[in-house]
């Protein structure tokens, strides 16, 4: 949170300063609920809340006219998903005057399932939302991974099917222009320029995170089916080309060679955050999941010695205690997650409207000037349980945890 100045005078609440884009504030603060959801440390919940509410533009669908030179289907897909942690997690609603939590994550599907572009490549978002934005005629995978994410996570929260049907056709369209193959590997996107039929086979950790979490809310809502169990442990194996070896987290786009981007110094956050997350929705998952981020925890935390005030982390978590140099909004991101990922178990389950969910709905929201998707359907749910790490190992990871937030 030093590098945030957002909720001091002069400042902007939920924007970060150059060269952090937009986006990367949305994502911060789904890694402060986040921080609130594992600890129940309120330290930073009014200006989690503030951001949220600052950036949700007039229309109430994080939109907003100041960034409409980066605003991408991912980046408001981003700040979508943390509303919709917020909602998932019973983080303090907003007063009653402003929009609610899972308003605005219906907000963004409305918005976003509008802009479902069937013109080429037989469907799909494209990753910008303007046409003079570059990039607008990539269709990536963190785009629709993202929109994919927040509808198989709205069909749990509400039961609404309809969400679950976007869900089901966002896969299969992947799958279809091979964004998903085979061995369940998740690639970067393709051109719509030439009808997707080529592939950049670069692979994120983030695109492989958000369809992993995605796949696991569908396993839970259609009640375990084989389709979805499938494709669950099929993506979660997939995530093994991050974990080279010792079962460390490495970007290996760009972590070894030296090339990881501002963006891209973040990517493992997401990973780490939906591994854990998925545990909750498909529990046959947990003991895979641990034995990554148990060791990528304790690497992460090695790197988080750096810099004047002797907590700055690297993000070569692989290389030992040998700090790497580097620092950042990403960094810390990708070290507090890990981290804190680890104490998924003694964290409860995320909730929905039918078991406690206190976040107000509006499945309208978003649609002013934009088509209207119904979302009346069948209701399916589920629940799942949790265990608990012992006292000891909790408060090492709490510990940890407000050393590299602070």
């Amino acid at each position: 949170m030093v590098y945030y100045k957002g909720n001091l005078t002069g400042g902007t609440p939920g924007l970060l300063p150059p060269p952090y884009y937009w986006w990367e504030t949305g994502a911060m603060f789904g890694s402060m609920i986040d921080y609130w959801y594992y600890t129940g440390d309120s330290t930073y919940n009014d200006e989690t809340s503030q951001a949220l509410l600052w950036q949700v533009g007039p229309n109430k669908d994080f939109m907003t006219p100041n960034q409409t030179k980066t605003t991408g289907n991912d980046d408001q897909g981003f700040w979508g998903l943390a509303a919709m942690s917020a909602a998932e997690v019973n983080f303090p609603d907003p007063p009653k005057d402003q929009p609610q939590w899972i308003a605005l994550a219906q907000a963004v599907f409305n918005t976003q399932a509008a802009r479902w572009d069937m013109t080429t490549c037989g469907g799909g978002l494209r990753w910008q939302v303007f046409t003079f934005n570059t990039g607008y005629n990539y269709k990536n995978s963190i785009s629709n991974g993202v929109f994919f994410n927040l509808a198989a996570r709205l069909a749990m929260y509400t039961g609404n099917d309809t969400y679950a049907q976007w869900a089901y056709k966002t896969y299969d369209w992947m799958e279809s222009i091979k964004l998903i193959d085979e061995n369940f590997y998740v690639y970067d996107g393709s051109d719509d320029t030439i009808n997707c039929t080529v592939v950049n086979r670069l692979q994120w950790t983030y695109n492989a995170g958000a369809m992993l979490l995605g796949a696991a809310n569908l396993y839970n809502y259609t009640n375990g089916s084989a389709l979805w169990e499938g494709r669950v442990a099929g993506l979660l194996k997939g995530t093994d080309v991050f974990f080279p070896a010792n079962d460390i987290m490495v970007e290996v786009a760009c972590e070894n060679v030296n090339k990881c981007d501002v963006d891209q110094h973040s990517f493992k956050a997401y990973l780490a955050r939906w591994m854990a997350a998925t545990t909750k929705m498909a529990p046959f998952t947990l003991s895979d999941v641990l034995a990554k981020l148990g060791p990528s925890a304790t690497a992460a935390a090695q790197q988080c010695d750096g810099g004047d005030n002797g907590r700055t982390c690297g993000l070569k978590w692989a290389q030992g205690t040998n700090y790497d140099g580097t620092y950042g909004v990403g960094q810390q991101m990708a070290a507090l997650e890990v981290v804190q990922s680890n104490l998924i178990q003694s964290a409860r389950g995320p909730v929905t409207n039918s078991t406690g969910g206190t976040s107000i709905g509006d499945s309208a929201a978003g649609t002013q000037g934009t088509p209207i998707i119904s979302v009346t359907g069948a209701t399916k749910a589920g629940r799942v349980g949790a265990g608990f790490l012992t006292t000891f190992v909790l408060a090492l990871f709490v510990g940890m945890i407000w050393y590299m937030i602070v």
